[in-house]
């Protein structure tokens, strides 16, 4: 039996009365069928309505998806984001606490983009809300560009942990990925260990420590590109062994 992967939602209003609708994107959905071979389930944004003991008694993993609203900075102790900054609130209250249980129960996680620092947060960690601001940072925001091949392109380089768990899958220690982000992780929590850095020493993946199971972080999008991308279907491939072997830890069931 294929197992079963729940996907987060953001709240995003559609159509002529802009009503709000729980949505994921459908290159995940895609992703996660197709490339980790897993039933993906959408999962509404319920906030505290959400009951995260019975879905994690059924899921076999989380992919934390990408998105255009940030992580209220009230949940890493941050200053207040700057006004016209899209924020999720009902996401944020779904997907902070549903990592934390995930991560108690060994249940396997893949975070994207907006996932990746969920993930940080929810364990401790703290975000950087302005990365263009920083001293020497490049730009890593998507580029103003209606044409999604143009935003979801190659940005520039990563290094990747000599040894660590990304290295195992690419087989090589310098990858290019896309870069569709504003935010980054400031400080990394504890238990998370860095993947890959740019090469303006922004964190761009990260992983859990010391074995305890599968979590893998990264900042840039794989599912724009894992049809075609070797690197971005091994993490895609590498989640689905995971997810039907919960008991090994990320480095083991990348091999």
């Amino acid at each position: 039996m294929r197992p079963l992967v729940g996907l987060s939602c953001c709240i995003k209003s559609f159509g002529a009365n802009t009503l709000p609708n729980h949505a994921a994107s459908d290159a995940c959905v895609r992703a996660a069928a197709l490339l980790s071979d897993a039933v993906p389930v959408l999962l509404p944004a319920l906030g505290e309505a959400a009951d995260i003991e019975m879905l994690l008694g059924r899921l076999d993993g989380i992919l934390l998806t990408g998105s255009r609203s940030m992580v209220n900075p009230a949940h890493y102790g941050g200053a207040p984001h700057d006004d016209g900054t899209p924020e999720d609130g009902a996401r944020d209250a779904t997907t902070l606490p549903l990592i934390r249980a995930a991560i108690a129960r060994g249940i396997p996680v893949l975070a994207i983009c907006r996932g990746l620092q969920e993930l940080n947060v929810a364990l401790g960690g703290t975000l950087h809300q302005r990365l263009c601001l920083l001293p020497g940072r490049i730009n890593h925001a998507a580029p103003c560009d209606a044409d999604a091949k143009v935003r979801y392109a190659k940005a520039h380089d990563v290094i990747l942990r000599d040894g660590g768990a990304l290295h195992h899958l690419a087989g090589t220690r310098q990858i290019t990925v896309n870069s569709l982000h504003e935010q980054g992780i400031d400080t990394l929590a504890p238990g998370l260990v860095v993947e890959a850095v740019a090469p303006d020493g922004t964190i761009e993946a990260v992983s859990l420590a010391h074995g305890r199971g599968f979590a893998l972080g990264v900042q840039w999008h794989p599912e724009s590109d894992c049809d075609t991308d070797p690197v971005s279907a091994a993490i895609f491939a590498a989640f689905g062994r995971a997810v039907r072997h919960q008991e090994q830890p990320m480095v083991l069931a990348a091999d």
